[in-house]
Formats: structure tokens, sequence, C-alpha cells
């Protein structure tokens, strides 16, 4: 069985998807990046998937709903949301559909990198 290191990366903001990307191969992950919550829509190959790393507020959707239809398909991969539009209903809602962290932009790379290890059992 190969190691599950590749992060799946749903955000609608490039800049954020290429950085996101670079912390990650410096600490070992493969990430693949989604721009869109239609994007990664049909995405169903998930044995080498540690991690979704999911923004909260996409252009074409929101995360949370997008957790919600992953779980619904009975899908138990382990999210880590990310926004920059931090509030105590949002950060409830995310909490309430389950996920390994909740991070507010910008994080350091320790914030993201800690509940990773944990995914990976490390």
């Amino acid at each position: 069985m190969s190691k599950k290191n590749v992060v799946l990366v749903v955000d609608d903001d490039a800049a954020m998807l290429r950085s996101v990307a670079r912390l990650l191969r410096q600490f070992g992950y493969t990430s693949v990046p989604f721009p869109s919550e239609t994007a990664f829509a049909n995405h169903s190959e998930f044995d080498r998937v540690l991690c979704v790393l999911l923004d909260i507020d996409l252009g074409d959707g929101s995360g949370i709903d997008l957790r919600h239809r992953l779980t619904a398909t009975g899908n138990t991969v382990p999210v880590i949301y990310m926004t920059g539009n931090d509030s105590p209903s949002v950060r409830e809602a995310a909490l309430r559909s389950g996920c390994l962290a909740y991070l507010t932009k910008p994080f350091s790379s320790r914030e993201l990198i800690e509940p990773l290890k944990k995914a990976s059992g490390g």
C-alpha cells in the first residue's frame, strides 16, 4: 500500500493555490489544485489522498456544502478548512461539518502542516 501524501487543494484564488502547492512540496506532500467547486465536483480518485484543503468561500459555491456532499456519498477523506472571512457562525458550521482543522488566512506553515501530520499518523 502506498503512502497517502496527496493533498487536494480547492481555492478560487490562483495565488493561494500556487502558494499552498509550494509549501506542501517543501514538506514532502503532493498537491492537486482545483480552482473551483465545479472543477473538484467530478474528482473521484481518493486512494492516495491524505486530506482535502478546502476554502470555505468559493466563487461558485461553499466549501462547507462541498464537505456535506462528500460525506453524503460516503467519502470520509479528512478536510482542513481555510477562510479569509472568519466569523463565529462560519467557524461553528465548519466545525459541525467535521474537519481536521480550521485555518484563517493568512496561516503559517506550522498551522497547516501539524494537522497533516496528524492525519498521516505522524
